[in-house]
């Protein structure tokens, strides 16, 4: 399954009867889901971690927002949003609420 969803493959073409049939050939022990359950497995999961990053972040205190951006060397471009704050020691805490690849025709290759 891991592959599917890191081929960027739209969950609707997992409906895709030639889609289901040539997995299976190819690995017969494999068992599809339905679009529907990897829906509800993915809102899921978003919801426990809204709730996990939540719990992470003050709830009387100001927070300080970062993005970074950044390409790496094969050409995948990368985005991240982190939250700061201090904590009750003094103590610089982070919490990254994003991090996701950014497909845009606005990345310019500087090393060229």
């Amino acid at each position: 399954m891991l592959e599917f969803v890191s081929a960027h493959i739209p969950w609707n073409a997992i409906c895709n009867l030639e889609l289901r049939r040539s997995y299976n050939t190819l690995r017969s022990e494999l068992v599809l889901p339905s679009a529907s359950t990897l829906g509800n497995i993915c809102w899921r999961e978003y919801s426990l971690t809204v709730d996990v990053i939540m719990k992470q972040l003050p709830r009387r205190n100001k927070v300080s927002l970062d993005l970074d951006g950044w390409i790496s060397r094969n050409k995948l471009a990368v985005t991240s949003v982190i939250a700061f704050n201090i904590g009750r020691i003094w103590a610089m805490q982070e919490v990254q609420l994003a991090f996701d690849e950014v497909n845009s025709l606005f990345f310019f290759n500087f090393d060229s």
